[in-house]
């Protein structure tokens, strides 16, 4: 546990699910409605440094959150993602995967990862 980082003050109350090492939560700034992080709850800054343990239950985690948002409100799809270190995106330094529901006609226009990869030569 890290005193100084907001991810490690949460707790039990504050979680939407959890398991023995992940939580699961709601984004406090949602880019849509139901916009989840799941995060290992030992502190680890970057996904390469969790355990393989941390890593199954988190991945549990982010299949039982999706058919709690499946069932409370019926996404039409998902964009799961994880920025790995500060030149990636990442602003809060504990592994977090973000789980974001999409509604037809109600998310703004997100390109696929595909739209990062530069094309072939």
């Amino acid at each position: 546990m890290n005193n100084e980082c907001v991810f490690c003050q949460k707790t039990s109350r504050d979680f939407l699910l959890e398991n023995d090492l992940s939580a699961a939560f709601f984004d406090f700034a949602p880019v849509s409605r139901g916009h989840t992080l799941i995060i290992p709850k030992r502190h680890v800054e970057e996904v390469w440094q969790l355990q393989t343990a941390e890593l199954k239950a988190m991945w549990e985690l982010i299949e039982q959150t999706k058919q709690y948002l499946d069932a409370e409100y019926y996404p039409d799809g998902y964009n799961i993602g994880v920025n790995a270190g500060t030149a990636a995106g990442q602003s809060v330094m504990h592994c977090h995967v973000h789980l974001i529901p999409r509604y037809v006609g109600k998310s703004p226009r997100v390109p696929g990862v595909e739209n990062l990869i530069p094309p072939a030569r």
